[in-house]
């Protein structure tokens, strides 16, 4: 069984992977074996959290900005130096807008889209010639998508930008999933709930105990629901799942946003 979600010899790349869903990514793959290189704009942090996880394994932090394409192909000419193969690409980084609709600016639309929906896209473009050069037969390469249960249902809070992002990556997860299959490399996502994570914390603040009463599980979400999803989806145990949007959340999305 534990050959079934054994990860060694795999390479990843998490973006954002220096903190919240992205370090919980980080911190479940680098358990399975994996080498994991963790990538965004802010390297000190993601030095930190590579300093904090290097007694599990091979960390390596990267410095990029995602926002743009220049970004997402200078972060995929950095891995190439290091790595002729990747196995696992975790599309992890994201932005949130909040503000009502009467004020919501076009700067706060586009941020969340630009990181949110269009990195994911032009980041797996960029490193296509790795994933596919990582693929093997019956073991594909990987692409997850991390989503959120706001692109499932309406949020309770105002973030337009965010919930139309997160709808949008779950279905250019499908997309892709359709195209890149025939190159033996599968794209699946998860849509998390809430998580304790910097981007949730002033969700969590003001709405945590309506969130707790309202999960069937009567809880947020813990790190290793995270690193769970993402190591099945990695690892032989998730190799034929393909273009599937699974929810993270305890199922809160079943529940209406009240």
């Amino acid at each position: 069984m534990n050959e079934l979600f054994d990860l060694r010899g795999k390479v990843a790349v998490v973006t954002g992977g220096g903190r919240g869903i992205g370090l919980m990514a980080t911190t479940g793959l680098l358990r399975a074996g994996a080498t994991v290189y963790i990538a965004s704009r802010d390297l000190s942090s993601c030095r930190e959290a590579a300093d904090a996880l290097s007694e599990l394994g091979r960390v390596v932090a990267l410095g990029h900005d995602l926002s743009s394409v220049e970004g997402c192909q200078s972060l995929a000419a950095d891995v190439a130096q290091h790595e002729a193969n990747l196995h696992i690409l975790v599309n992890n980084s994201g932005a949130a807008w909040g503000a009502p609709i009467d004020d919501y600016p076009e700067k706060g639309w586009d941020k969340s889209m630009d990181l949110n929906a269009k990195a994911p896209f032009f980041l797996t473009q960029a490193l296509l010639p790795l994933l596919t050069a990582g693929a093997r037969p019956g073991d594909p390469s990987r692409v997850i998508n991390v989503g959120s249960v706001d692109g499932l249902r309406v949020p309770r809070s105002s973030n337009f930008g965010y919930s139309a992002s997160k709808a949008a990556i779950h279905h250019l997860t499908r997309v892709l999933a359709v195209e890149l299959g025939p190159r033996g490399i599968t794209v699946n996502a998860i849509a998390p709930g809430p998580f304790q994570s910097k981007m949730m914390e002033a969700t969590l603040k003001e709405f945590e105990h309506a969130l707790v009463a309202a999960s069937p599980m009567g809880r947020i979400g813990q790190d290793d629901d995270i690193a769970g999803a993402v190591v099945y989806l990695s690892s032989r145990a998730g190799a034929f799942v393909n273009g599937a949007v699974i929810p993270v959340d305890g199922g809160l999305s079943l529940v209406p946003a009240l």
